[in-house]
């Protein structure tokens, strides 16, 4: 696919220079250039277009705007529409994701390797207010990138998706960056940041000062009174892949300092159990055609009470899956060994997941049905996968549940964001260009044509008989109706597992003619007994992250959804609560509060959260 460019080129002093009059009146720090001018090649373009183009461009680089200020103490954020409810459950909403993607010296990274920068909103109904709270991660790379004592940000690790501009690029070998900006987990009690490729940092939830790394997952073999089935059964011989292993195992683990298994940022909570599920994959296995996941069961006070490895003969990259009852679900996204790229990326010429590419080899999605409890008989083979009719690179699960009949046969549904392998690209995601260092929304935003190649939500459903065999496996959108791009598929957790009846994801209405999918500006609410959709926008040229659910009631949409909204118009950030049975009505925004605008914060990942009267 041929994505669209914007052609930005330095102004010189007799270069003309575009004026963005209103509604596109931008105001930007002292840092960031406010003259432009768009070069268009082979076009002639109105200057009407001209400047939303500009306008497009420089908003999205808004939403990325690093902020290095912290607040050490809760700050009351005020109320500017409608009013916290009194019996809004006491709790706080963390938010992770980047806060720094440029430093002091020149160089720029990409969003998945910028800082991790935690932010806390406690909402207190009986006083009607809300505080804000955010600080740094103070991981490892971070306290050696940052200089406490004067400010200032050198950064020495490149990261996985960037290369440095100004540092040591050849013969550096910190690329596992491990800077905790992906998901945020409150457990027994304790708070958590994860990151794709390391240990989760725990971190006070009350003033969201750093404790250190905590190691949830190496060293814990011995289970009592639990054992780990033998997986390594393969037909297949292994000599050649188990000597590629032990080859790079000391240069993953002793050069590049890589995990023996990498912790995935993805975690799931199995609320009928009381439990949390958690996902690891072998670090050299990003490599070879293999690929040995395992999961873990821990109890509210973090015993493990299952351990359980898979080992696949596949080259697969998980980032999000599912369980059910029975199943652990893996969605596997075909991946290659890129060989050149690998070459240029061990140098340092190219970002280090240059190494790897898509493989859509196959027209079908092959869906890993892993037992959750060891079974035994004539039970199908976990190690073949279910083949989705549909190539489809799967980005989040928002649900998965499964229900038996009276025959034994079972059904399995998972609901889910995938898009094409056509348009998923390891190195442009959010648009990030590492040659340039700047962030291009038209990589984010397909032609008109081709926008059938972007995130969509589906509904997988898959029959199986009481020997465990495939009838049947189909991917349907989840609504029938809805062909907008769609990504952060969330549920009441309460319904975790269970049969649900509503979804919400964040989405975009299309109303901009350069930014038509992404960044998002709406929620959409699926009503998936009555295929049904409804949705709240934002507003112009203001953006929306990931919403986040909040139980409220017996029913399952008795609620309110909690949403960040990003108004890069004015450099501000604001929380929002919306009534999450009124979305698509008028009076569905129950309140508003501003973040100030030295506060204002760059787009958030994933976010928790945390009832204060809950266990977890």
């Amino acid at each position: 696919m041929q994505a669209k460019a914007f052609n930005f080129i330095p102004l010189k002093p007799s270069s003309p220079v575009i004026k963005l009059l209103p509604p596109h009146v931008i105001s930007f720090p002292d840092h960031v250039t406010r003259e432009i001018s768009i070069s268009i090649p082979n076009q002639q373009v109105s200057t009407s277009v001209q400047d939303e183009k500009a306008a497009a461009y420089w908003d999205y680089q808004s939403l990325f705007v690093s902020q290095r200020t912290e607040t050490t103490n809760p700050i009351v954020l005020r109320v500017v529409e409608g009013s916290i409810p009194s019996d809004f459950p006491l709790g706080t909403y963390y938010l992770t994701g980047p806060g720094l993607f440029k430093d002091d010296h020149g160089s720029t990274v990409h969003p998945l390797d910028g800082h991790g920068y935690l932010r806390a909103f406690t909402i207190d109904g009986a006083k009607g207010e809300v505080t804000f709270m955010a600080r740094y991660i103070k991981t490892t790379a971070q306290v050696e990138e940052h200089d406490g004592r004067t400010g200032e940000w050198r950064f020495t690790h490149r990261g996985p998706f960037s290369v440095l501009k100004n540092g040591k690029k050849i013969g550096n070998t910190k690329v596992m960056k491990n800077v905790a900006n992906t998901s945020v987990l409150r457990w027994g009690d304790r708070l958590f940041c994860l990151w794709e490729g390391g240990a989760p940092y725990e971190i006070e939830f009350d003033l969201l000062d750093t404790v250190g790394k905590f190691d949830l997952i190496n060293g814990s073999d011995e289970l009592s009174g639990s054992s780990t089935p033998d997986r390594d059964t393969l037909d297949h011989p292994r000599d050649v892949l188990d000597l590629a292993a032990s080859i790079l195992k000391p240069i993953l683990y002793g050069v590049f300092k890589m995990p023996p298994k990498r912790l995935l940022s993805h975690y799931k909570i199995d609320a009928q159990r009381n439990r949390l599920l958690m996902m690891s994959c072998n670090a050299e296995d990003m490599l070879l055609p293999r690929s040995t996941f395992t999961f873990y069961e821990f109890d509210c006070n973090f015993k493990m009470l299952q351990k359980q490895e898979f080992k696949l003969e596949e080259h697969l990259m998980i980032h999000d899956w599912a369980f059910t009852d029975s199943h652990y679900v893996l969605f596997g996204n075909r991946i290659k060994l890129d060989i050149l790229g690998s070459m240029t990326a061990v140098c340092g010429f190219t970002p280090m997941i240059s190494a790897l590419s898509v493989n859509p080899s196959k027209s079908t999605s092959p869906i890993y049905l892993l037992p959750r409890v060891p079974m035994h008989g004539d039970l199908r083979d976990w190690k073949v996968p279910i083949e989705a009719p549909s190539q489809m690179w799967v980005l989040h699960v928002g649900n998965a549940f499964e229900e038996k009949d009276h025959n034994g046969n079972t059904q399995i549904k998972i609901q889910a964001s995938g898009c094409s392998y056509k348009w998923f690209n390891f190195q442009k995601m959010f648009g990030y260009d590492w040659q340039s260092g700047k962030l291009d929304p038209s990589m984010m935003n397909a032609d008109k044509g081709e926008d059938q190649l972007l995130p969509r939500l589906v509904e997988v459903s898959i029959n199986l008989d009481a020997n465990g065999n495939c009838e049947k496996c189909c991917v349907d959108p989840l609504n029938n109706e809805w062909n907008k791009a769609t990504d952060f598929p969330v549920i009441n957790q309460d319904f975790s597992g269970s049969n649900n009846k509503y979804v919400y994801a964040a989405t975009c209405s299309g109303v901009r003619r350069e930014l038509p999918h992404f960044p998002f500006d709406t929620v959409v609410k699926f009503n998936t007994e009555k295929n049904s959709t409804q949705t709240w926008s934002v507003g112009t040229r203001r953006f929306i992250g990931e919403p986040i659910f909040i139980s409220n009631g017996s029913n399952e949409d008795d609620g309110y959804l909690l949403v960040v909204e990003y108004a890069v118009s004015e450099q501000k950030s604001y929380l929002v609560i919306l009534d999450a049975k009124k979305i698509g009505e008028t009076n569905v925004i129950v309140a508003k509060l501003e973040v100030p605008k030295s506060l204002n914060f760059p787009l958030g990942f994933h976010g928790f959260w945390a009832c204060t009267s809950s266990k977890t």
